[in-house]
């Protein structure tokens, strides 16, 4: 934190008032927070009254203090109370996460201990290890409400979120945002902190209405980050991944499902790349990003949860004959990425018992419906590609078809390149915390040369973005996900002008990096709505695994089955407390006194927040499900493909039926800016994915392989093992919860990447067991009719 060196100085934004390191101090009447910048060229302190019982008092002192003057004011405040034992240090700490009220006292979550995972255009970011919760009031002034059994166990169960897995933050950086929005944004003094990617907003949002500024808080984000060092033949350049899962309508598998009223779908989550070059220190940073994003089918649809069916059927509500929610789903795409919104949905057809073809056909429907009367250009352009049954006769082929779809979706949506300095948009956020008070105003700004030195120069803008689902958007969403990485990958290479082999295949190791950091967080983001890491069939099978690892997806698939059973509940009731969609009342019921329908689907209750629920449906119950189909709607893009020709030379015709292959206008209204030349031109899918056939008979040897050959030097480094802060790992595939019960805690901290051990024993002597801690019954049960 602020007593670590910088490896690269910022002497133009060292100064700038960022409180990164706090102290927590204690008298009997008040709390005292004392933060200090990372420079330590001042101190600020926060009273926090501890006499109410019932309500958050907080007294910011606007003064800026010098280390001594602040060691003054100490000792003033610990003679001030020396008879009740005077000023008493309680813990160090990084930032506040919030305050939260159960029925009584108010609680204090703070960071305790954070772990450096990586740095975007100089700004570092941070994981969150350890946390600590604090009861504000005196013990003296609190009642015996404090002490029941209601608020102890509100307490455990917002422990249940823990903290320390997958969230992270930045003081300097805008972190809810992509790298676009963050260089882009030319508005100052506006709350960052409330929108839809930061998980803490409920909790802090006490201390900024009071305090009318973010100077004590961090915006957390929850889901993903992974940022590797890369040296390919001499070029040095860093790829990061990052996921940010949306608190709207966040839950788990079995409660959240489909679409609410105002458009927010379940398991919503935004995917950024992000490939930055290494340049001399003063340089400005070549960086480009590619968005790309991940929700459920925003229909109404919800499955009849059952312990003893594995495979429910899907129920598929009629009530949005117009399909307002669907609509108010995609228009709030626009707004956030632009007018080009190409759907890739990957849901199954021709299975014996319809299930997936239900919403399949509907989806297809609502999208005409919502089509009509649009101007061609911003008309929604889908692709209904089932994944599942193409992969059965070749993964490597429908691998391919994939990227053929990302190929397309990048022409329309473009990425965004710019070449920005160190520390870029750090005094944006400086502002952006007195959001009532900016510290400077546009103006002045514009016209320091000093700060149009710290400018960044756009060249392009996404505008717009890939959307793609399946039935839960984890498994094969993720590898539909990590083909159209690939294929932005090597366009964000050639953007940047990094030079060596001009295409990218499954045989190189650059390529194998990049799944390996999709496979994490497909694990991560499984685990977080699903309950379990997710199932690596595909892409075990595009690299010729899949016979070693089938009994890792059996075990996957039973351990999913299991922890959605027994435990969605409890985990969603701890997120449901978290985000503020459930605020306990003393008089009224508690939350585990309701039903499901009450205090998930946001029946009449005072203590709900409706915007986050979903209208009255019978709640979801399984992700992994098996359906027909019997529409074909758009299926003729694999039996009409375009021409290799056709792809390196563009689209010559429109096919109506087929939405994606509409032409589209070239100027980009998402910001204002002037564009450079267009540097996408790449290979043709030909020469895409020589010799990655994993079901092919004859593969070529390294030396007929096109692009990264044997002789390719490479080195690759997690950017978390060059920083020292802390040896924790920058991100983990455990689950987000400690379970309240200690009999499933092991079950639910096993590692993604397992050994499987066969037990040899008892009535199944001589039987391998298929899923460790499971009988076989049971596991063949649960996957009598499974499939990816």
């Amino acid at each position: 934190m602020g007593s670590e060196p910088r490896v690269d100085p910022r002497p133009e934004l060292i100064n700038l008032p960022v409180l990164q390191k706090f102290k927590l101090y204690a008298t009997p009447s008040n709390f005292y927070l004392i933060g200090r910048d990372e420079s330590k060229s001042f101190r600020r302190i926060l009273k926090i009254d501890r006499t109410e019982r019932n309500e958050l008092n907080l007294f910011e002192d606007p003064t800026r203090y010098t280390n001594e003057e602040m060691r003054e004011l100490k000792r003033w405040i610990h003679r001030g109370n020396k008879e009740y034992g005077g000023l008493q240090g309680i813990t160090t700490c990084y930032g506040i996460i919030g305050f939260v009220k159960f029925l009584e006292p108010y609680y204090m979550l703070v960071i305790t201990k954070i772990k450096k995972v990586g740095e975007i255009c100089g700004h570092t970011i941070y994981g969150i290890a350890e946390t600590r919760m604090i009861v504000i009031p005196n013990p003296n002034v609190k009642t015996r409400v404090a002490d029941s059994f209601a608020e102890q166990r509100y307490k455990k169960l917002l422990s249940m979120v823990d903290l320390s897995k997958n969230f992270y933050f930045s003081y300097t950086y805008h972190l809810m945002y992509c790298l676009q929005k963050n260089i882009g944004n030319k508005k100052r003094g506006e709350i960052h902190d409330n929108t839809m990617f930061v998980w803490n907003a409920h909790l802090t949002r006490g201390i900024r209405r009071i305090l009318n500024n973010t100077i004590w808080t961090v915006a957390l984000i929850y889901g993903f980050f992974q940022q590797t060092k890369c040296s390919v033949s001499g070029e040095e350049f860093v790829f990061t991944v990052i996921a940010r899962r949306s608190r709207h309508y966040a839950g788990t598998r079995y409660l959240r499902r489909g679409v609410n009223d105002i458009g927010r779908v379940a398991n919503d989550v935004e995917t950024e790349q992000i490939v930055s070059k290494e340049v001399p220190e003063g340089q400005k940073i070549p960086i480009t990003s590619v968005v790309q994003v991940r929700g459920s089918i925003p229909l109404y649809w919800s499955q009849e949860a059952s312990l003893f069916n594995p495979q429910p059927e899907i129920k598929l509500n009629k009530k949005d004959a117009t399909y307002v929610a669907t609509r108010h789903h995609f228009e709030n795409l626009r707004q956030r990425y632009g007018k080009r919104i190409i759907i890739l949905n990957l849901l199954k057809t021709g299975e014996k018992t319809r299930r997936e073809s239900i919403l399949r056909a509907e989806f297809a429907k609502a999208i005409r419906y919502i089509n009509r009367g649009i101007r061609k250009e911003n008309r929604l352009k889908a692709i209904h590609f089932d994944l599942s049954k193409h992969s059965k006769s070749g993964v490597d082929s429908a691998f391919n078809h994939l990227c053929i779809f990302a190929r397309k979706a990048l022409e329309l949506t473009d990425l965004f390149y710019c070449k920005a300095p160190s520390g870029v948009g750090a005094e944006g956020v400086i502002n952006d915390s007195y959001f009532n008070n900016p510290v400077t105003s546009q103006d002045e700004e514009a016209t320091s040369p000093e700060k149009e030195a710290l400018k960044a120069d756009i060249f392009l803008l996404q505008n717009g973005v890939l959307r793609t689902n399946c039935i839960d958007c984890l498994d094969r969403t993720n590898f539909a996900q990590y083909a159209h990485g690939l294929v932005a990958l090597a366009h964000q290479l050639h953007t940047l002008g990094i030079t060596g082999p001009p295409i990218i295949d499954l045989n190189n190791p650059l390529a194998i990096k990049l799944m390996e950091a999709y496979q994490n967080m497909g694990d991560t983001l499984a685990l977080q709505y699903g309950g379990s890491e997710a199932h690596i069939k595909m892409f075990s099978a595009l690299r010729g695994h899949w016979n070693m690892m089938k009994h890792r997806d059996i075990f996957t698939a039973v351990r999913r089955h299991y922890n959605n059973a027994y435990q969605d509940n409890d985990k969603q009731n701890a997120i449901n407390v978290f985000l503020g969609h459930f605020r306990p009342q003393l008089g009224k019921p508690a939350l585990w006194e309701l039903d499901s329908d009450q205090h998930n689907i946001a029946r009449a209750s005072s203590n709900l927040d409706i915007e986050n629920m979903r209208p009255l449906i019978r709640r979801s119950f399984s992700d992994n499900i098996l359906m027909d189909g019997d529409l074909n709607l758009e299926e003729q893009a694999l039996e009409t493909q375009p021409s290799r020709e056709g792809l390196n030379g563009g689209i010559s015709e429109t096919n109506s039926d087929f939405a994606f292959y509409e032409t589209e206008p070239a100027s980009l209204d998402f910001l204002s800016v002037t564009c450079c030349e267009d540097h996408l031109k790449g290979a043709g899918p030909s020469e895409m994915f020589p010799g990655s056939c994993s079901n092919s008979d004859s593969h070529k040897s390294p030396n007929d392989i096109p692009g990264f050959a044997h002789s390719y030097k490479t080195k690759f480094t997690p950017v978390e093992e060059i920083f020292e802060l802390s040896s924790t790992r920058s991100w983990s595939s455990d689950n987000m919860f400690t379970d309240l019960d200690e009999s499933v805690t092991s079950l639910s901290n096993t590692s993604s990447s397992f050994e499987f051990r066969p037990r040899i024993g008892g009535s199944d002597q001589g039987e391998y067991v298929l899923a460790p801690g499971f009988s076989n019954d049971f596991t063949r049960w649960v996957l009598s009719g499974r499939a990816l």
